[in-house]
């Protein structure tokens, strides 16, 4: 099995869309240039890593594992193609960082162990904080960044932001749900169905502003903080939910199935990325912590 970077680069773009044509256009290549490297990179790894759909593709269970290990190579590749030969190790400090929950779940810690060897002599403290508490760290000094919803950030204005990765959300439902076999579906199919509503980093205010735009709600049987908690019931059939494709794993913690669908909906993306305080200087150790995520994930993140 040889796996060529440009097939690990069109399978992520693909995956993030959730349609070949977007990935296609995103990617500046023709559409039949993504099939091409996405159908080899299939009978490289030997399983079938997208499921057909006539509103798209959606991961299937070996899919969504391989999205993991996709992202860490690329992180890898860019890291290393952009960070210096020799680093200064003698940059040291202690630099704060706020994370929220679900960075700090399903996203920081691999980087943080990748930073932690490479920079032994800077400290990075980690803080679990609310999106409002960590904006008030960085707005009075008690914290230098933060690894953090961006999508969620409410004060643009005084600070800065940087978009690391977008993660679409998507339909969580239970196997042999009647929905699986629909063409497409959309939120008025989904409202007629009972939802599982998942309240940590905000996740209800965000659901609850794109489904206001179609006049429809969602029939909640059930709020809940807790990401697992949402997988087992979806799993069990008590409910569906729509989450991001960063939190999304095939089987709950009690080892039943969880399908995945896209949703034909403006549904907004999941953004992860750095906020900091625009109008305070970064120290040394602050400003490479900055650098290594930017230059982890290319340095193309979008700014405000």
């Amino acid at each position: 099995m040889s796996l060529s970077l440009k097939q690990v680069r069109y399978f992520i773009a693909t995956a993030d869309q959730g349609q070949v044509s977007l990935a296609a256009i995103a990617l500046n290549v023709s559409q039949s240039a993504v099939t091409a490297a996405i159908k080899q990179l299939e009978e490289d790894v030997g399983v079938a890593l997208f499921k057909r759909l006539p509103s798209g593709v959606a991961l299937t269970a070996e899919g969504a594992r391989f999205l993991q290990h996709a992202r860490n190579i690329m992180a890898a590749v860019n890291a290393a193609q952009h960070a210096p030969l020799t680093e200064d190790s003698a940059i040291a400090g202690t630099v704060r960082i706020g994370v929220s929950y679900t960075v700090a779940g399903y996203f920081l810690p691999r980087h943080y162990t990748r930073f932690a060897r490479s920079y032994p002599r800077i400290k990075a403290e980690l803080y679990e904080l609310p999106r409002d508490a960590i904006e008030g760290g960085l707005k009075d000094g008690s914290l230098d960044l933060a690894v953090m919803l961006v999508s969620n950030l409410a004060d643009k204005k005084r600070l800065a932001y940087e978009t690391l990765i977008r993660s679409r959300r998507r339909l969580w439902l239970p196997v042999e749900h009647r929905l699986l076999s629909a063409e497409a579906i959309t939120l008025g199919d989904i409202a007629a169905e009972p939802y599982i509503m998942l309240t940590v980093d905000e996740a209800n205010q965000t659901a609850s502003r794109y489904w206001k735009h179609t006049g429809l709600r969602p029939s909640t049987v059930f709020k809940t903080s807790s990401v697992e908690a949402v997988r087992s019931l979806v799993a069990d059939g008590m409910g569906l939910t729509i989450l991001s494709d960063m939190v999304y794993r095939p089987w709950s913690l009690e080892g039943q199935r969880i399908e995945l669908r896209n949703v034909v909906a403006d549904i907004p993306t999941m953004d992860v990325g750095i906020a900091w305080n625009h109008t305070r200087p970064q120290a040394p150790a602050t400003r490479t912590f900055h650098e290594f995520m930017s230059l982890s994930f290319g340095g193309a993140g979008s700014s405000g």
